[in-house]
């Protein structure tokens, strides 16, 4: 449900308009070093209303460890960050109450939830909760930086994730641009590479590591498809040019079509994986939505402050989600050694 991973096991809490979101990290090994300035940077990637496109919302994210650090370390105990929500309009929900956002998921959560959610900001299923994955990610990625693997130094894995396209457009000014133009939202693709990691990481047939990273990635609200490698151009090529021909005996290939990943194991190569991103949902852009209380379907629009562009904001938290299934598959293989201070 809220919780993933084995040995290192995320857990994310709180809504959008609550008093605070917030991760439990349980299963960070004692003794590595961690601060609340470690989180700093990645942390202000994600934050909203740093460039055009985004929402006006912010936030100071400041970082409040509850538990699982001492002396700047982890201490090995469930590791407690809290996000305070201080800049919130809740008053924005209270007159669209009766009216659910197409795409958003304020119908299917009425339904499930009866009506108890919390539908202010998308309660729990906004991206606000986002900045718990950040969090987290930014611990995994010291523990990455903490690997020790046959042929490679500490700090060797690298988990960097970038946008590609906007609205179609590989210009992204351009993309995003177009949808100002149109009083509308636009989706984007964000591509992921991730370099250093160790060959054998990964279980057939459930746990791939595609699967485990799919499995993950979807945690990130507006992710619509994910494909690794060549990925669906893998469909209209032939074998022999799809296949990465072996060059030597640590299993570096000559090209890369799989993506770093054959047999749902890494092979040493640069893991790379592209997501596509939806528009937001919630547009200025008039359109046609049922009201449940009168059961007509009527005009609406959605005012408020939300990300004209969401796959702006993207890029971090897909290396944090990244950073954590990797860190929990290097734990499992016990390739993980946290610095002693």
């Amino acid at each position: 449900m809220n919780s993933f991973g084995r040995l290192f096991r995320v857990t994310i809490f709180g809504e959008s308009h609550g008093d605070s979101v917030g991760v439990s990290i349980d299963g960070c090994p004692a003794g590595l070093p961690l601060s609340a300035e470690d989180l700093l940077p990645d942390l202000e990637r994600r934050k909203g209303g740093m460039q055009k496109g985004t929402t006006p919302r912010k936030e100071d994210d400041l970082p409040l460890f509850k538990s699982g650090l001492f002396n700047g370390h982890a201490t090995g105990a469930p590791m407690t960050i809290l996000f305070e929500n201080n800049n919130t309009r809740s008053a924005d929900y209270e007159k669209q109450r009766a009216v659910p956002r197409p795409g958003h998921a304020d119908f299917v959560a009425h339904k499930k939830f009866r009506g108890f959610e919390d539908y202010r900001g998308g309660g729990h299923f906004s991206g606000r909760l986002t900045v718990a994955l950040v969090a987290a990610g930014a611990v995994a990625k010291k523990l990455l930086s903490a690997a020790v693997s046959a042929g490679s130094e500490p700090g060797g894995i690298a988990v960097r994730a970038a946008i590609t396209e906007i609205g179609g457009e590989k210009d992204t000014e351009k993309g995003l641009q177009k949808a100002i133009e149109a009083k509308d939202s636009v989706g984007g693709i964000v591509e992921c590479r991730v370099s250093g990691l160790p060959a054998g990481l990964g279980e057939p047939f459930f746990d791939s590591v595609e699967s485990v990273l799919s499995h993950a990635v979807f945690s990130i609200p507006a992710v619509r498809a994910i494909e690794f490698g060549t990925g669906f151009a893998a469909a209209s090529m032939f074998g022999s040019d799809h296949n990465d021909a072996i060059v030597n005996d640590e299993g570096e290939t000559r090209t890369n079509h799989a993506g770093g990943v054959v047999g749902g194991i890494t092979n040493g190569n640069e893991l790379v994986f592209r997501i596509a991103i939806k528009p937001t949902s919630s547009t200025p852009r008039e359109q046609q939505t049922l009201n449940w209380e009168s059961g007509k379907i009527e005009a609406f629009s959605v005012k408020g402050r939300h990300d004209l562009c969401i796959a702006l904001r993207v890029p971090v938290v897909l290396e944090a989600v990244t950073a954590i299934v990797l860190a929990d598959l290097m734990l499992l293989e016990r390739r993980i050694v946290p610095a002693a201070g």
